[in-house]
């Protein structure tokens, strides 16, 4: 395999992977997708969620974006960065945007219903969400529980604008 192919190769795996280290399964990104579509679509099924969160994660961007946060939260766990970045990141402060702005490159792949899908279920936190956001478990997810939002969000619309193709 020529290097740039082993190089793309290299950075699904990798992103895949870390995700799957850190506790979050396609099925879990699907059990979200299916959380924000359920109500829109009365013959959804699992497959389809499943399907629209695989199409994501084959995209690039996607996959940088995961690469790039999960290694900011594992740096901030190991407490290997600067302050105040380092205080900021491991407690998830409030006022820090950039976990969601890396988010949005993501969501911003399928529009602005991605936005919408990524706010509500920010919001909600349902399913692996709430496991991610858990404070008491050591881990730092501050930017995994966005990135995972915004893959849910972003295979929702994908999904969406599939439909309301059909339609």
């Amino acid at each position: 395999m020529e290097p740039k192919k082993r190089a793309i190769h290299m950075t699904e795996e990798t992103a895949r992977k870390w995700l799957h280290e850190r506790g979050v399964e396609i099925e879990h990104i699907a059990e979200l997708v299916y959380y924000l579509q359920e109500k829109y679509h009365t013959d959804l099924k699992m497959e389809d969620c499943l399907e629209n969160v695989e199409r994501v994660l084959a995209k690039r961007e996607v996959q940088n974006a995961i690469l790039t946060g999960i290694q900011l939260d594992i740096l901030a766990e190991e407490g290997k960065l600067g302050e105040p970045l380092q205080s900021i990141i491991a407690t998830d402060e409030s006022l820090y945007g950039i976990d969601e702005i890396l988010a949005f490159s993501i969501v911003n792949i399928y529009g602005s219903i991605g936005f919408t899908n990524y706010g509500y279920i920010d919001k909600q936190k349902p399913g692996i969400l709430e496991k991610l956001n858990d404070k008491s478990t050591g881990k730092c997810n501050t930017f995994l529980d966005d990135l995972v939002g915004a893959i849910a969000a972003a295979a929702s619309s994908r999904l969406a604008h599939r439909a309301a193709n059909t339609e």
